[in-house]
């Protein structure tokens, strides 16, 4: 079994899946607020999709995090590293769950967190982020983040295509 490991940041805790994490992803996937994350979804779809993000990590020995105030283990939302099967590059992507969680920079603490663990620990030397049109938050975000948007990109969903956006090199990395 994969060992998870937990993240750090000023604010923030970013730790693996955990069972009682259930009913927060649920309810975020029965919502409107999950439509450029694959959702909205039935209960069962959200069930089969929160299990997916325990075997992600098994699979591939990354995932994503989810994402805790320190001192509150209340899930605010995912952050994280994926890499699902037939996806053309590895990705860091974010989702928080609740609206009121915006604005706070919540996020982008995650988020930078995760990219400095993709170069510094995984190693990666690619980091893409995926966004489905009409999510100008997340692009607003991804180019916070200093990601630049790449139009020739090859598409994880050529079906319904949308922006992705590479995360450049840190100096000292080649």
């Amino acid at each position: 079994m994969t060992q998870i490991p937990t993240i750090t940041t000023d604010r923030l805790i970013l730790r693996g899946p955990q069972p009682s994490d259930a009913e927060a992803f649920m309810g975020f996937y029965a919502t409107e607020r999950s439509q450029y994350t694959g959702g909205p979804m039935t209960p069962r779809q959200a069930w089969n999709f929160f299990g997916t993000e325990f075997g992600h990590w098994q699979i591939r020995g990354f995932g994503m995090f989810f994402v805790t105030r320190k001192g509150s283990d209340a899930p605010l939302g995912m952050v994280g590293h994926w890499y699902p099967h037939g996806w053309p590059e590895k990705e860091v992507g974010w989702v928080l769950f609740d609206a009121a969680s915006e604005g706070q920079g919540i996020a982008f603490e995650a988020a930078q967190a995760c990219i400095a663990h993709a170069w510094d620990v995984l190693k990666w030397d690619i980091i893409v982020s995926y966004i489905a049109k009409g999510n100008d938050a997340s692009v607003a975000l991804a180019e916070r983040l200093g990601a630049v948007l790449d139009t020739d990109a090859v598409q994880p969903k050529p079906e319904t295509p949308g922006f992705v956006y590479r995360h450049p090199l840190p100096k000292g990395i080649a």
